[in-house]
């Protein structure tokens, strides 16, 4: 099943895609949005762009398991583009998955500009590489 994992920000939002084999998540892109709606309509676009059959999005819950502002915002953004897409919308615990970011960049040695630019597509692979390691262990 091709399936796109979002990660949801307020300034940008990394997108990522799986093959139909669910072997290799891969980059897509970061929308640089502000705009929630705007935002929203290019995050639909390019899931029927890329054939999305299942989307994953980041759901950041703290680190004590509460559900903050920002889960919420993450919930809502989930919901409107089931809403669009009519295609199915998973959230998936996100937490340190941008730590996890900075430091495989920090790995590869990718500073600068170039970090803030990849940073959030960087996330939704890790976002989706782990939804896609549950589906594998659990057969879902």
């Amino acid at each position: 099943m091709k399936i796109m994992s979002v990660d949801f920000g307020d300034s940008r939002t990394g997108i990522a895609v799986c093959d139909k084999s669910e072997f290799l998540a891969s980059p897509v892109t970061v929308i640089f949005e502000k705009n929630f709606d705007r935002c929203l309509e290019k995050t639909a676009a390019l899931a029927k762009e890329q054939g999305a059959e299942l989307i994953v999005v980041g759901y950041p819950k703290n680190m004590n398991n509460t559900i903050g502002e920002r889960a919420e915002k993450c919930t809502l953004f989930g919901d409107k583009l089931h809403e669009l897409t009519g295609t199915e919308v998973v959230m998936w615990d996100e937490r340190c998955t941008t730590v996890s970011a900075h430091n495989y960049l920090n790995e590869t040695n990718v500073r600068g500009k170039k970090r803030k630019n990849v940073v959030d597509a960087v996330a939704a692979v890790i976002i989706l590489e782990s939804y896609m390691a549950f589906r594998k262990n659990t057969g879902k």
